[in-house]
């Protein structure tokens, strides 16, 4: 049986960015190769937290997951759409799971994860007019670039179309630029189940999640 005379060195380096602080490695040869095969192994990521650092996809794997709170409840139908966490609370749940050092860099960019808050708007007759579904998730990984501070990609899924037996149903993932991915669905039920093979694959590079059918845009 063959033998990797790479595989004893490249689990050091995992060890050493590990134990890293910063994710940092010397800039030899032998180093930067390694770098170079764990990154398309998908074992490591630009750490978004230190510029020219890694983070581990094993580290990442400790990290929890952000999404509704009743999320469960929501897909077995216990709930409908006005009962679930709202996406300012999910994102104050992630805030405050990041270390002090980069809390104040995550509120910056909370209005691009989740944008500003809706007014529900009241018709002639006293009914209220909800906006459409938009459910936030946040789950460690990258993309083309790092993600958020804390290592974590955000996305959300969502509807467009004139009601819900309509359109199409959007999955959406991004890193903390222009890298994203989406699968575009014809019900809220084939939406949520990717939403769980989505939650249930973190970590991962945005590239990977074109084996669930998603694609990069």
């Amino acid at each position: 049986m063959s033998h990797d005379p790479n595989t004893e060195f490249d689990h050091a380096v995992l060890d050493k960015i590990e134990l890293s602080p910063t994710g940092t490695l010397p800039t030899t040869p032998a180093y930067q190769d390694a770098l170079n095969r764990l990154r398309v192994a998908q074992q490591i990521y630009a750490h978004a937290d230190h510029k020219g650092g890694h983070i581990t996809a094993r580290s990442l794997a400790s990290l929890p997951i952000f999404h509704a709170h009743n999320l469960d409840a929501f897909i077995a139908g216990q709930i409908g759409d006005e009962a679930l966490e709202s996406n300012a609370n999910i994102y104050d749940r992630y805030v405050a799971s990041l270390p002090a050092a980069v809390q104040a860099r995550a509120e910056g960019q909370r209005v691009m994860v989740i944008g500003k808050p809706a007014h529900h708007r009241a018709k002639h007759d006293g009914t209220v007019v909800h906006d459409p579904l938009h459910m936030l998730f946040l789950v460690p990984g990258a993309g083309p670039h790092p993600g958020l501070p804390g290592n974590y990609l955000h996305g959300a899924l969502f509807h467009v179309g004139a009601d819900d037996v309509t359109g199409e149903w959007v999955v959406q993932v991004h890193d903390c630029d222009d890298g994203s991915c989406e699968i575009r669905v014809t019900t809220r039920a084939e939406a949520l189940a990717k939403l769980q093979e989505v939650l249930e694959s973190a970590p991962f590079h945005l590239s990977e999640l074109e084996t669930l059918g998603f694609h990069l845009t």
